[in-house]
């Protein structure tokens, strides 16, 4: 089993990194691999609502990492994804790739457990964790939870790592979702498949 873990932030090794790599390492104890992937600081491309990539299952714009996440996302079996927290709001990067993805490639998302996190000086985290949670509860996958809500804070890494309730809840986030992976890998075993849904009804409110 293999869980991506999604460092929304510009910087590499920073507080989000720090976080992420926390839940990471409980993972590796469990048993399942893991990959941080990384946004960087390179120009990202926005959704333009063009619609191409219905057809191919891939994003029209090839100029960044969005592609190559869906690729890695069709292998994976859980995905945690990770912001810092602008202007009580998730980087305008992370939310720009996650439309693209989900736009693109949300059959390898779907039914696939996954947690959000964030990090931040002081406030603006449970805003970034409800807007980022939504692409999860759109897409029909399990949302991982933890002992306390899904964030660190601090303003550097060594901050984040003296914030001993946010690493802990790290920590609880990696055993929640190896339990979880675990079940649905038994389940699997014994013939349980997931549901094929509904996706016909279209509902416009203006008539």
């Amino acid at each position: 089993m293999k869980v991506l873990l999604f460092n929304g932030s510009p910087r590499p090794n920073g507080c989000t990194f720090t976080a992420l790599s926390e839940i990471a390492g409980v993972l590796n104890e469990q048993s399942i691999e893991t990959e941080i992937m990384q946004i960087g600081n390179k120009p990202i491309q926005d959704c333009i609502g063009c619609g191409g990539c219905a057809k191919t299952g891939k994003c029209v714009f090839d100029g960044d990492c969005a592609n190559k996440w869906i690729e890695k996302a069709g292998s994976a079996d859980g995905f945690v994804f990770g912001t810092p927290v602008y202007y009580a709001h998730p980087t305008g990067r992370i939310l720009s790739v996650m439309d693209r993805m989900f736009f693109a490639g949300g059959k390898n998302f779907a039914h696939k457990p996954a947690a959000v996190i964030a990090s931040a000086r002081r406030a603006g985290t449970t805003a970034s964790l409800d807007a980022i949670a939504k692409f999860l509860g759109i897409s029909e996958m399990p949302i991982v939870s933890s002992t306390y809500w899904n964030m660190v804070h601090g303003s550097s890494p060594d901050d984040v790592k003296k914030d001993l309730e946010g690493l802990q809840t790290m920590r609880n986030i990696a055993r929640n979702m190896a339990w979880l992976l675990k079940c649905i890998e038994a389940g699997k075993r014994e013939g349980v498949t997931v549901p094929t849904n509904e996706h016909l009804a279209k509902t416009n409110f203006i008539r």
